[in-house]
């Protein structure tokens, strides 16, 4: 469709969790707060979940306190006490072990059932968009908005939500625990807690920047590979395999490159970490045989600090990992839901009986832009009477296109009017408005469904003499035969069982069992070969009779017999007539009809 706006393509990008870009949504509040929103209805298991996070918590925390327990028993000589703690801790660790899958169990639904919420919001909302919106946005990232973002934020509630608040309740656990036992042990304990805060802030920093760049590389080298494959033959007819090589190499080295910093530097963070805990368990060690010698504390005392002192590192550790992630997902989150946001198509109107339209179409004063200021169609005024072949000619940007655009409400208008049967169409339910139109489009699109289901999308329930007579009109009944399902062979979403012009003879056969007042044509026949198109014209002309027409076409052999003929440039009329009138104008017409049949291009 020449006269829409173009669009950019936008393409996904495939990334795990480790190194994932972080992006920082504008209003965290705001989104966080509505985001919390869809956990209303899950309130069960939200508590559930709570619950057993905090048994959890509380086994990680008292276990190591029966261990000491049952040394200090041991180092005592008091063999009769020893198996009372090592029942509660073998009773401790399984109730951690229980509570940890029933924690992992939750999340997961949890984060299915919410995410399976938002996912349907979210389709609800991208299906009652405006064509305007669609079509001002690239398909790839509203794409990338549905999976990538959603799947983010499903990754936060699965996994993140309970470990971070598993965390924060395991620090605050822990330390109370440890200064149970004994202050100064405890403080000294926590001493590595800054270094391993400044490591991670540290570490973190520089592994963003190489993993953006990853990132950035990686969907370079996408780019490359797609446009590869779409345009393979041109490469091909123009022997560019080896600049194209050369292109996807230089990508790739930077890309490998980049991957090992950045992996080198991901490496570090074990290692480090492993070394700043090791730290912490030589200063339990000195200071806690220091303070047992003194008589301060037990060499059980000892044992749990060492447990301790690991599980408090452990938690910050997750906490500084999981920063990047729940920022990336907000932001996510904030991205839904400012499609979310957009308004919605506008359906409520006053009900018409579609059966009884009688198709008197009437434009008055139109004016429309696509891009405030740039004014596609100008002062556009016509009036088309029921039962009338209308078509609409002219160079591509003329605003053919815009005109049905405008007529079926893809597209609201800037000023004037549009009437249908005397009835401005903003006054009409939407749904009634689109059904009483037929429309075939240039750019034929098929659904992956049935040969049956593609012809029958428009019309609940037709029979299966309904669909014979449909497929015999759009002569696509012989090709239909010729299938080995027939009508019930299912098509891939890209069609590749059917060529171009057999798909196009589907489109016109669904056109054809809608039987709506109002027929649109837009440039119909372009990929059928010319005895199939002017079978179809028969056939057309069945169905076009006693309904109102309109034919955007470049073919002007295939319009000859319309009742009347406007001829549009810039976004006005610039004639009108049939076309022996047209031609004996000698004007605009007349140069385009004698341009296509002396052979040239138009």
């Amino acid at each position: 469709m020449a006269d829409t706006p173009s669009k950019t393509p936008s393409f996904g990008r495939n990334r795990g969790n480790m190194g994932k870009p972080i992006e920082k949504a504008e209003n965290v509040g705001a989104t966080l707060k509505r985001l919390l929103a869809f956990f209303h209805s899950e309130t069960l298991f939200v508590t559930l979940m709570g619950v057993v996070v905090l048994i959890c918590v509380i086994a990680s925390v008292i276990a190591p306190s029966f261990q000491s327990s049952a040394i200090d028993q041991i180092v005592a000589g008091n063999f009769g006490r020893l198996p009372h703690f090592l029942v509660l801790m073998l009773v401790t660790y399984l109730i951690h072990g229980a509570a940890t899958l029933a924690q992992g169990y939750l999340s997961a639904s949890l984060s299915q059932r919410i995410v399976s919420k938002l996912r349907k919001t979210l389709f609800d909302k991208i299906v009652h968009l405006p064509i305007s919106y669609l079509d001002s946005h690239s398909h790839g990232d509203l794409i990338s908005r549905m999976t990538n973002d959603v799947e983010n934020i499903s990754s936060i509630i699965s996994s993140s939500l309970s470990s971070l608040f598993s965390g924060v309740l395991t620090l605050i656990g822990t330390f109370i625990m440890m200064l149970y036992y004994s202050v100064p042990l405890g403080l000294l304990s926590c001493s590595t807690i800054f270094l391993t805060v400044m490591f991670t802030s540290f570490i973190t920093k520089r592994m963003r920047k190489y993993y953006v760049k990853q990132q950035t590389l990686l969907g370079e080298l996408n780019g490359t590979v797609e446009e590869m494959v779409t345009n393979y033959k041109t490469i091909s007819a123009y022997n560019q395999q080896d600049s194209v090589i050369k292109t996807f190499t230089k990508t790739a080295d930077n890309l490998t490159v980049t991957g090992i910093i950045a992996k080198s530097i991901s490496n570090c963070m074990g290692p480090v970490m492993n070394m700043l805990s090791n730290i912490s368990f030589v200063i339990v060690s000195v200071f806690g045989a220091y303070f047992a010698l003194k008589g301060y504390i037990t060499v059980g005392v000892i044992s749990a600090f060492i447990i301790y002192s690991k599980q408090f590192s452990r938690p910050i550790n997750e906490l500084s990992q999981l920063y990047g992630e729940i920022q990336t997902a907000i932001a996510g989150a904030e991205r839904v839901f400012s499609v979310l946001d957009a308004d919605s198509e506008q359906f409520e109107g006053q009900h018409i009986d579609v059966n009884k339209v009688r198709g008197i179409i009437e434009f008055k004063n139109i004016n429309f832009s696509y891009v405030p200021e740039k004014r596609v169609i100008s002062d556009f005024t016509l009036k088309i009477e029921s039962g009338k072949k209308i078509a609409l000619v002219g160079s591509t940007g003329s605003g053919k296109t815009t005109i049905i655009n405008l007529l079926m409400r893809f597209y609201d208008i800037d000023s004037g009017e549009i009437l249908l049967d005397g009835q401005n169409i903003k006054d009409i339910a939407l749904g009634d408005l689109r059904d009483s139109i037929g429309i075939v489009l240039q750019d034929t699109k098929l659904f992956s469904d049935t040969i049956r289901g593609n012809i029958a999308y428009a019309v609940q329930n037709p029979t299966q003499e309904e669909l014979d007579r449909a497929a015999e009109f759009s002569y696509c009944d012989k090709i239909i035969k010729k299938l080995p399902e027939q009508y019930d062979t299912m098509l891939s979403q890209t069609s590749v069982s059917l060529s171009q012009g057999e798909q196009q003879l589907i489109a016109i056969g669904r056109a054809f069992l809608s039987y709506p007042q109002i027929l649109i044509l837009d440039e119909a026949t372009s990929n059928v070969d010319t005895r199939t198109e002017l079978n179809i014209q028969n056939a057309m002309n069945q169905l076009m009779k006693d309904r109102t027409s309109l034919i955007i076409a470049h073919r002007l052999s295939t319009i000859q017999d319309a009742d009347q003929i406007i001829v549009m440039d810039q976004g006005q009329i610039v004639e009108s007539g049939n076309h022996k009138e047209l031609l004996a104008q000698h004007g605009k017409y007349y140069d385009l009809y004698m341009t296509q049949f002396a052979g040239q291009a138009t």
